[in-house]
């Protein structure tokens, strides 16, 4: 059984294997910390945000550019009425909760996790729709069985009314089982073919005159990358420290390269910085010009 939680950390993508789709509402009543909404909707591809949405901005936002072309279709404005439905019907559904709870005042908060999960290896996929009540499990749908199981008392007759709802039940189970997996796979295939176009920024960077240099390569898919030093046009693999290969929060990647020579050496000789992906080559001869000093934001990245 999956945990319900109200804050969602960013996670490392998964290109094969095990794919998920997943959106998570969020509705809180009491005092809370200012700027949190009382309501609020996440979607998540691979555990990556794509939209959001909440009741104090009361829009559907794009969270990757990949999906710009899906924002622009009539589905987009579909899934923010619903999205709208659902604050309205949250709204009033924790007030119930906590009579149940016999709860009269506090913060309390309720959910629902809704999705699916495909293995582009093997096929095999399922869905799950869950719910939660103050952080703990509440009521669940068993697909298998095709009914809701009540995970605390208090939920037994919220599962003996969804239960008798057949057309309901019938419905969550063709989205859960094969359209939510289409989705998901439709919008693999938006991200890789995105993702496929991208090439690296490469970037020098050195904090001070004294610092080592680094060579910074990143924003590139997939992640297959050569980065190698040439000194006056050859080869040159003393004084280098290549770094390990970093996901990025968009699906691409990043690595560094070090020159650890001295000022003199560097500037006595030609160093140029040379980066291979997919076949395309990029080179970045160090001098002045090219190097970005400490002040430069992507240094922040190396730290």
């Amino acid at each position: 059984m999956k945990k319900f939680i109200i804050f969602f950390l960013c996670v490392p993508l998964v290109y094969s294997g095990m794919h998920s789709f997943i959106t998570t509402y969020t509705e809180i009543n009491g005092q809370t910390t200012a700027g949190i909404p009382e309501f609020s909707a996440v979607t998540t591809l691979d555990g990556q945000q794509i939209d959001y949405y909440d009741s104090n901005i009361k829009k559907l936002i794009l969270k990757q550019d990949w999906m710009k072309e899906f924002a622009s279709t009539y589905m987009w404005k579909v899934y923010t009425d619903i999205r709208e439905k659902q604050q309205q019907i949250y709204k009033i559904y924790i007030h119930v909760l906590m009579e149940t709870f016999n709860q009269s005042h506090g913060l309390h908060a309720y959910q629902r996790m809704y999705g699916c999960e495909w293995d582009d290896e093997t096929g095999d996929s399922h869905g799950f729709d869950q719910y939660g009540y103050d952080g703990e499990d509440f009521i669940s749908l068993d697909l298998k069985e095709n009914r809701y199981t009540a995970s605390a008392q208090q939920a037994t007759t919220t599962a003996m009314m969804w239960n008798n709802d057949k057309t309901q039940l019938e419905f969550l189970k063709q989205y859960l089982r094969y359209e939510c997996v289409t989705w998901l796979k439709e919008l693999l295939m938006l991200r890789k073919a995105d993702l496929e176009r991208r090439a690296p920024e490469v970037s020098l960077l050195q904090q001070n005159l004294s610092s080592p240099v680094v060579c910074h390569a990143t924003g590139f898919y997939p992640s297959g990358v050569s980065i190698t030093w040439l000194r006056n046009g050859v080869n040159h693999y003393n004084d280098v420290e290549l770094g390990e290969l970093l996901p990025n929060e968009d699906g691409t990647f990043q690595r560094k390269s070090t020159l650890c020579v001295s000022p003199d050496e560097w500037y006595n000789n030609q160093f140029t910085c040379e980066v291979e992906h997919e076949g395309k080559t990029i080179q970045k001869t160090l001098t002045e010009d090219e190097i970005k000093s400490n002040n430069s934001k992507l240094l922040l990245i190396m730290r």
